[in-house]
């Protein structure tokens, strides 16, 4: 196994690159109706699939952000992802997360996700960071509104409504005051 090119940690997580050997879950995850209903995405054709996915994810390297794995502390079990994506064609990084329907409503979405937040502020120098919602996501959207983001505007979200919320740089250090 190589060493993550980026790891955060948690009062209960470890967050680094997703590695070929969290594809298991990874597969899971996505194989769960629930988990994947308001993402715009399907699930994994395969385990060589998501493998081939894990890869093939360039994020890391080119940007120093991605989607992390999120590693329990206490027993090492991998429950789901959270982190930044760059959008080159928006030139917007953005912030997403995704667990295992066993961990919901736990707080680790927004734990990692401050953490990832502060990532991109204080490491990475970032001066803005959106969340992308479905209007009917409305846990995720709870998630944006507890980690400091605020509403932005409206957006077509794969052909279903949604919301983008936002956090500035300097809006960050004044919530951090």
């Amino acid at each position: 196994m190589s060493s993550p090119l980026i790891r955060l940690e948690t009062p209960r997580t470890i967050m680094s690159d997703i590695m070929v050997e969290h594809a298991p879950v990874m597969y899971d995850m996505n194989l769960d109706p629930l988990v994947i209903q308001y993402t715009g995405d399907g699930p994994f054709a395969s385990l060589e699939a998501t493998q081939n996915f894990i890869r093939q994810y360039d994020q890391y390297q080119k940007y120093q952000v991605g989607r992390l794995a999120i590693v329990l502390k206490q027993d090492q079990t991998c429950i789901g992802w959270c982190g930044l994506k760059y959008t080159a064609e928006n030139n917007e990084y953005d912030i997403g997360f995704r667990l295992l329907r066993a961990y919901w409503n736990q707080g680790y979405a927004t734990e990692t996700a401050l953490a990832s937040l502060a990532y991109g502020f204080n490491t990475l120098g970032l001066n803005r960071i959106v969340g992308r919602a479905m209007t009917a996501n409305s846990t995720s959207v709870k998630v944006l509104k507890k980690i400091g983001m605020t509403y932005s505007h409206d957006f077509n979200f794969d052909n279903q409504p949604g919301v983008v919320y936002a956090l500035d740089r300097a809006d960050y250090i004044k919530q951090q005051a």
